[in-house]
């Protein structure tokens, strides 16, 4: 099961994630509105299976850029062999494993899977909580939280506070987290373009787009304290692999090329000017596609994040305890019927 994105993805938890701001709605409502039938092993294969397919495309751009070293000096060849290797191990394999242990929000539920949803999700949050106030007490001179809220958090979380646990952290997500985050997406952005227009190497361009988006994504995991479901986080990383083949492809068109030779009735005889031009618009092209495409990464991210907060916080405020009295209300009136039933039958024979 999977919930509906068409209404909650477009809403953030700073607009919504109250609980006591939607109206109570029973868990069946819940479902017909939000749930939505989805294969969850599928989804989770699919994850694992997008994994696996980046490392792959990463093992094969690095072979290529190994394999070109080699051809200039053996040495030289050995030492990158050894650096990728070091590379792929602490800016791949790193990230996604510790992306994929984050824990997630239980907001695909029915009747049967509300009441158990709700338990998992009180921990979460609570899960969130504890880190956010040892990050805040523990690291100086970061300013990812709004101090005075982490207090308030502190002293809810100590009472028991639920409703005070839910409010600090909505807030949060709405105040200092959402500041923070864009300025995360901005940074890796601006990170991604500068690399690009300094790499002038398709197979690099790509290796550094899967790198900067990932830590990118990690990075604004570790802020939010929780990931997306597997189902979305299959989304974002299939986004990942499809800007790391744009980053391939946009660094072997040689676009700068192409704009020079249209301006060479203005260059001619300027000698060298025309190459000039092109590493230029080569460079800005790929930069600026490259950060727009990180950009694109993160900001669904945390919209796929504040999401699922925002559902969560609605099916912590809807009381499933009703749903068994209403099954034990179904089974009374069932015996009742059919006691109804078995007299006429008896007085027939």
């Amino acid at each position: 099961m999977a919930k509906k994105t068409s209404q909650t993805a477009i809403v953030p938890a700073e607009t919504g994630g109250n609980a006591q701001d939607e109206p109570r709605m029973s868990i069946y409502e819940y479902e017909q509105k939000y749930v939505k039938r989805e294969n969850v092993r599928g989804a989770k294969f699919v994850l694992r299976f997008l994994a696996l397919i980046l490392g792959i495309f990463l093992f094969v751009a690095f072979l290529g850029v190994v394999l070109k070293i080699f051809e200039i000096n053996e040495y030289a060849g050995y030492g990158a062999a050894a650096v990728a290797l070091l590379l792929y191990l602490f800016l791949f394999i790193v990230p996604v494993v510790k992306i994929m242990r984050m824990p997630t929000f239980q907001t695909n539920v029915n009747a049967s899977t509300a009441r158990q949803a709700q338990r998992h999700n009180r921990k979460v949050r609570h899960d969130i909580a504890d880190k956010m106030i040892d990050f805040t007490a523990h690291v100086e001179g970061v300013g990812w939280y709004d101090s005075e809220v982490v207090g308030r958090l502190a002293i809810a979380c100590k009472a028991n506070d639920e409703e005070g646990v839910k409010r600090a952290l909505t807030q949060l997500y709405s105040g200092s987290v959402k500041r923070t985050a864009k300025d995360l997406i901005f940074k890796s952005a601006l990170k991604s373009a500068m690399y690009s227009a300094s790499s002038q190497s398709a197979q690099v361009d790509a290796i550094l787009v899967v790198f900067v988006n990932l830590q990118l994504i990690k990075d604004l995991v570790f802020l939010y304290g929780f990931r997306p479901s597997d189902a979305k986080l299959a989304k974002i990383f299939g986004r990942v692999l499809q800007n790391s083949l744009v980053a391939y492809g946009v660094g072997g068109m040689n676009l700068g090329n192409t704009v020079a030779r249209t301006m060479s009735g203005v260059v001619k005889g300027i000698p060298l000017l025309g190459t000039a031009i092109a590493a230029i618009v080569d460079s800005s092209v790929q930069g600026l596609v490259n950060g727009t495409l990180t950009s694109v990464i993160g900001f669904q991210t945390i919209k796929y994040l504040n999401a699922e907060y925002r559902l969560q916080n609605i099916l912590d405020g809807i009381d499933v305890t009703e749903t068994q009295s209403e099954f034990e209300e179904t089974c009374t009136e069932l015996e009742n019927e059919l006691k109804k039933k078995r007299k006429p039958l008896s007085q027939a024979i």
